[in-house]
C-alpha cells in the first residue's frame, strides 16, 4: 500500500467519526484531494485507492496533469479551487467539474460568457472572505446576497454553493458557523469548507466537501 493510500485510509475514517459525533451521515461530506503542485504520478496513486476528487489551484497546471488521468478514470471530477483570472475563465470551463472561486461580478460575466462558447456548465461556488481579510479573494460577506442574485439573474449562472477559507490564526468554528447560517438563508445545498487543521471543525458546521491536501500527498514545495 502507498503513503497515499494509507492516508486516504486515515482521512475517511477521521471524516467518518467527525459525522459521528455531528450525528451526520458521512455520506453526506465529500473528500476533495488538493493535488496542487504534486504530480500526476501522486493523482494516479489516490485514484488507485478509490479517490476521484480533486482540487487544483492552477487551471494551467490542471490542465497539463488531469486529461491523461481522465482518459483512463473517466469517473474522476476535478475542481478549480484557487483564485481565478477573468483570463483563465475559458480555460477553467474546459477542464473543471466545479469552479469554487466565484468571487467578483467580473469573472461571473466570463465565466457565464466562457460557458455558453463551449456548452459546458461546471457547477460553481461563490468564495467568500469570510475573514475579511485583504489579502484573500473572496466577496465580502456583506456583499454575498447581492452578489448571488447578479450570478443568478444577470448571468444564468448555476450557483450551487459557498466556498470559504478562515484566517490561519483564528478559532475557524465562528466563520463556519457565518458560513452555514449565508448557506441556509440563501437556500444553498453546497458548503466547502475545512482543510487538513480543521476539516472536522468544518463537518460539525456543516461542510459537505473538505479539501484536504498535505494530510494525503503530504508537503511538496512551491513551484
Amino acid at each position: 500500500m502507498s503513503h497515499i493510500a494509507a492516508n486516504l485510509i486515515q482521512i475517511r475514517d477521521r471524516i467518518a467519526e467527525a459525522c459521528h459525533q455531528a450525528g451526520r451521515d458521512p455520506a453526506a461530506v465529500q473528500l476533495v484531494a488538493v493535488s496542487k503542485f504534486h504530480p500526476a504520478e501522486s493523482v494516479a496513486q489516490a485514484l488507485a485507492a478509490g479517490q476521484l476528487v480533486f482540487g487544483e489551484n492552477r487551471v494551467q497546471e490542471a490542465a497539463q496533469k488531469f486529461p491523461a488521468l481522465r482518459e483512463a478514470t473517466p469517473a474522476l471530477r476535478l475542481h478549480v479551487i484557487g483564485a481565478l483570472q477573468t483570463n483563465k475563465a475559458r480555460d477553467a470551463v474546459r477542464i473543471a467539474d466545479v469552479i469554487e472561486s466565484l468571487d467578483r461580478p467580473k469573472l461571473a460575466a466570463s465565466l457565464a460568457e466562457a460557458m455558453a462558447r463551449e456548452g459546458r456548465r461546471p457547477g460553481l461556488l461563490v468564495q467568500v472572505n469570510i475573514g475579511r481579510e485583504p489579502q484573500k479573494a473572496g466577496i465580502d460577506p456583506e456583499a454575498l446576497d447581492d452578489f448571488i442574485a447578479e450570478c443568478r439573474e444577470t448571468h444564468g449562472l448555476p450557483v450551487e454553493g459557498l466556498m470559504c477559507i478562515p484566517p490561519a490564526e483564528e478559532d475557524p468554528s465562528p466563520h463556519f458557523v457565518a458560513m452555514q447560517e449565508a448557506a441556509a438563508r440563501l437556500k444553498l445545498g453546497v458548503l466547502s469548507m475545512g482543510m487538513s487543521g480543521d476539516f472536522e471543525q468544518a463537518i460539525r458546521h456543516g461542510a459537505t466537501h473538505v479539501r484536504i491536501g498535505t494530510a494525503i500527498f503530504g508537503h511538496r514545495a512551491t513551484p
